[in-house]
């Protein structure tokens, strides 16, 4: 029998509870050794403070804790610490003890860590996350030479990072003055919206180092975060009693919606093909990748689902880009043209843009996209024709591709790149407003449509894999997660394929 939470959720796994505390009008929670919804009477401030400790493929390493002890006393509001430890996919081990202190004014985070064994990790210290709703607002950056930049947080995403060799950060808010203390490391900002997750985050150890890198056994470090608060907060109206909802007027044109079919999904959903005929689906993605060795056979099973359901049908296609563009795509045509698929636009992606290039990385060999789409308007003569990235907003925004050469650009979405909780999942769509305003300021003048947006992660353009997932849990990078297959992804409808949106 199906249970509640499998029926919402896809999985029984229970998520952690947070613990709530509040020191006078300073409140937060604690959740699995970290902070997160810290507000000043009412007001988030910081959307998160965590302690996190990320693999090679930037798997986030789950600490077990133990030993949690929470005083509370007059003079230091609430002090609280535990023991933790990781472990990563090999067995090495990282431990740290953690203490935190709220007063009404703010809070101190501190940890000290020993590696137990040699271990290798992309990233070993505090996050801070700074709520998207800030964007606009006042921000002074104190850097390591003690110098004070007056700036602001980014409106339009920034591609790379906003500010680098941080000590300190100051935002104002609301009548309020935040201030955020970094000690233990050299710190930097990047914009946390191109992978859709509604923050600002402020992250140890500057992506232009090399990753990943070894920390050998005995190693020890201390990092710690110190939030102060200044100024009056607003005053918040009481809540409670009944809400009223009204209807407006129509704000624009629905957007087309669509599915993306995989040529490992194409059996499944093919026998459920009386369902994706009543679904009213308007746009079928077929994924080809010729990485993934997709051939004539893989071609032959999409086009089989794609004669199920009227829609308009869009090939995405992953190509190699090993040899001549030309004949790469001229044999892809001579597979659509056999097995009888019929399509209405093609979108090309080089597999050297599927792996993301962080700052201060060189650009891996890649054809000239001027060429890459040139060949395919040869290939599929009178076809629409896209591109952007098969990836993230992330990469749409750090490559700007010729779009004059397009009928339309496109990227997808996936909320789980760097947290998998529930909340931060539903906090995402906070940040499609964001993408979208900033992905019109790149491309102003062609259709744009997002997707696939799918909560599991297709492809990992940060590492060398997606994390596996065989027990269903949520977990960040996970290709397979389980919420996919809940009415958390899909509100009142059957569990199908995966999602897709377009403007036009």
């Amino acid at each position: 029998m199906t249970t509640r939470a499998e029926t919402l959720y896809g999985t029984d796994e229970a998520e952690p509870r947070p613990l709530r505390f509040a020191a006078g009008p300073l409140t937060f929670e604690l959740v699995t050794g970290n902070l997160r919804t810290i507000r000043l009477a009412g007001t988030e401030i910081v959307r998160g403070i965590q302690y996190l400790v990320r693999d090679r493929d930037w798997g986030t390493l789950a600490p077990s804790i133990a030993d949690l002890r929470i005083e509370r006393n007059a003079s230091e509001g609430i002090r609280i610490a535990y023991r933790a430890t990781c472990t990563d996919p090999d067995g090495a081990r990282l431990d740290y003890e953690a203490t935190i202190i709220a007063t009404p004014t703010g809070l101190n985070f501190t940890v000290d860590n020993v590696a137990r064994d040699e271990i290798s990790a992309n990233r070993v210290g505090f996050c801070i996350l700074h709520p998207a709703a800030l964007a606009g607002s006042p921000l002074s950056v104190e850097h390591g030479d003690g110098s004070v930049e007056r700036s602001a947080f980014p409106v339009l995403i920034e591609p790379w990072q906003p500010f680098t060799d941080m000590r300190a950060l100051t935002h104002e808010q609301d009548g309020l003055i935040v201030a955020c203390r970094l000690d233990g490391d050299t710190f930097e900002m990047e914009d946390q919206r191109n992978w859709s997750d509604a923050s600002y985050k402020t992250y140890v150890r500057p992506l232009a180092q090399p990753w990943p890198y070894v920390i050998p056994a005995g190693t020890r470090d201390r990092q710690s975060v110190r939030l102060t608060t200044s100024g009056v907060p607003p005053r918040r109206a009481e809540t409670g009693g009944d809400i009223a909802v009204r209807v407006g007027e129509p704000i624009g044109v629905m957007p087309r919606i669509g599915l993306v079919i995989a040529p490992e999904e194409a059996a499944a959903t093919e026998r459920k093909h009386t369902w994706l005929a009543r679904s009213g689906v308007q746009d079928l993605l077929l994924t080809f990748d010729a990485t993934a060795g997709h051939g004539a056979g893989e071609m032959e099973v999409l086009a089989r689902v794609a004669r199920t359901v009227a829609a308009r049908r869009t090939l995405e296609c992953v190509l190699a880009c090993t040899d001549d563009p030309d004949a790469e795509l001229e044999t892809i045509a001579a597979h659509v043209e056999r097995a009888g698929l019929e399509l209405d636009g093609i979108a090309v992606f080089p597999a050297p843009d599927l792996q993301s290039t962080p700052p201060g990385s060189e650009w891996p060999p890649c054809p000239p996209l001027e060429d890459v789409y040139s060949a395919a308007r040869r290939a599929f003569p009178g076809l629409r024709l896209g591109g952007g990235m098969f990836g993230y907003f992330t990469e749409f925004n750090r490559k700007r591709v010729p779009a004059a050469m397009l009928d339309f650009v496109t990227h997808a979405t996936c909320p789980i790149v760097h947290a998998a909780d529930d909340l931060s999942v539903m906090q995402t769509l906070e940040a499609i407003p964001h993408i979208m305003r900033s992905a019109r300021a790149i491309v102003p003048d062609k259709p744009y449509r997002v997707g696939p947006i799918t909560i599991g992660m297709r492809q990992n353009p940060y590492g060398s894999r997606t994390i596996p997932n065989p027990d269903l849990r949520r977990m960040p990078m996970a290709r397979n997660d389980p919420r996919q297959n809940g009415r958390f992804a899909h509100s009142a409808t059957p569990p199908g394929p995966r999602m897709r949106s377009s403007t036009r």
